[in-house]
């Protein structure tokens, strides 16, 4: 990344995730274990307050999306924070369960951040650069996972589990500062005008299943989606049972929080330096392969642990892989779509994201309740099979129609 001919604005929206990711990088990691113990809720009931987040998510999404399109990006944006904010005040103080599944809806209906922060983004930056700046969100979510997860896992160890969704919510609270006094609306009010007009209801439903382009890569993300869900529902709770079996809790804390700064670092490293070099040279469909196919490596190194050194190698490979994959898909979503609805793109590009989401942490733990390594034989086997409708749609030449708005 080249600091100085970069856009300061997006300067701005990266600091903007960074600070959010630290928050949440700090709490997150933690949050079923802290259920477990304080609570002594069941594994494959724990996982749905992972699912609770996505489901409200997958519902809130498109309109968050299509809300930022119609009233600019910034209002939603800082809407959006403040229910983060109040969400991770929730979980800190929370007395009982619901309390905790309040707080995860909560915050999944006003979790457009990220997509809004996305469409910032792609309003400021050409077609031709979409890839590597959206890039540049993935870098800094794996830069925010690099210190937050070690820092959380030491603030529980140190201070007691509650801690860390407290300092997370205060790392909310600054990037709402962050938003209110930095960034300026990317949408003239003549174009949210536009936006109001045209195409009130967003995307209809017939408009996606005649795009072809858009359908295959909905569909390549929530496969992949879905093996990613599975290692976020199970990741600390197979740690606990299978990586650092018979450490202490503290030790368990802690070195769950290292493992994933080494998948934060590997995700970072991919963003700023790795992806810039071998996109001109492979083009975006071949990345998605590639991706893809270390995700299904990482994965296999994970069910095949042992030890807790056994961990690194899925640790920094699957991270790589999602890496390389995840940007390229985005891109192409908002090259499938007339530019008006950008931001309704990545409203429902992430709410195919949260969809799978949804049904892989509430499966998640089920699987895990059988073996803890099921979930990530089957991530491997799903990975792998994410990888045909690639090959089987984005890699053959498109129509005329389809060629002028998107490029393979």
């Amino acid at each position: 990344m080249n600091l100085r001919n970069i856009d300061r604005r997006l300067l701005t929206i990266l600091l903007i995730v960074f600070v959010q990711m630290v928050g949440a990088a700090m709490a997150l990691p933690i949050l079923l274990l802290y259920a477990q113990r304080q609570f002594e809720i069941r594994p494959e009931y724990n996982v749905l307050l992972l699912s609770s987040f996505f489901a409200a998510q997958f519902l809130a999404g498109p309109v968050i999306g299509r809300l930022s399109d119609k009233y600019g990006r910034i209002p939603v944006l800082i809407i959006s924070q403040i229910g983060t904010v109040i969400s991770f005040i929730m979980i800190g103080a929370a007395p009982n369960v619901a309390v905790l599944f309040i707080a995860r809806i909560l915050d999944g209906i006003t979790g457009g951040n990220i997509i809004v922060a996305q469409a910032y983004i792609t309003d400021i930056t050409p077609p031709e650069k979409r890839t590597e700046s959206l890039g540049y969100i993935f870098a800094a979510f794996g830069l925010g996972f690099v210190f937050g997860p070690a820092l959380g896992g030491t603030l529980s160890s140190a201070f007691g589990p509650r801690i860390p969704f407290f300092m997370a919510a205060v790392a909310a609270g600054l990037t709402v500062l962050l938003t209110w006094r930095t960034l300026s609306e990317t949408l003239t009010l003549e174009q949210r005008m536009k936006n109001r007009a045209a195409r009130r209801g967003g995307l209809a439903p017939a408009e996606v299943l005649r795009n072809a382009p858009l359908l295959a890569i909905l569909l390549v993300a929530f496969i992949g989606q879905f093996a990613l869900g599975l290692l976020q529902a199970t990741f600390a709770l197979f740690g606990d049972a299978v990586l650092f079996a018979d450490y202490s809790d503290q030790i368990v804390d802690l070195g769950i929080g290292i493992l994933l700064a080494i998948v934060g670092l590997s995700q970072f490293l991919t963003q700023t330096f790795l992806i810039r070099r071998v996109l001109p040279r492979f083009g975006e469909t071949n990345l998605v392969i590639i991706g893809g196919t270390l995700r299904a490596v990482g994965m296999f190194t994970l069910a095949i642990a042992i030890v807790p050194w056994h961990g690194v190698p899925g640790s920094i490979l699957f991270p790589i892989g999602m890496g390389l994959m995840m940007p390229p898909l985005q891109s192409l979503s908002t090259r499938a779509v007339p530019d008006e609805v950008r931001g309704g793109v990545l409203g429902l590009y992430q709410s195919t994201i949260s969809l799978a989401t949804i049904f892989s942490t509430a499966l998640g733990g089920i699987v895990f309740a059988m073996n803890p390594r099921y979930p990530y034989w089957l991530g491997m086997a799903l990975s792998i099979l994410a990888l045909v409708p690639v090959f089987v749609f984005l890699r053959r030449p498109l129509s005329a129609s389809h060629s002028q708005k998107i490029h393979f």
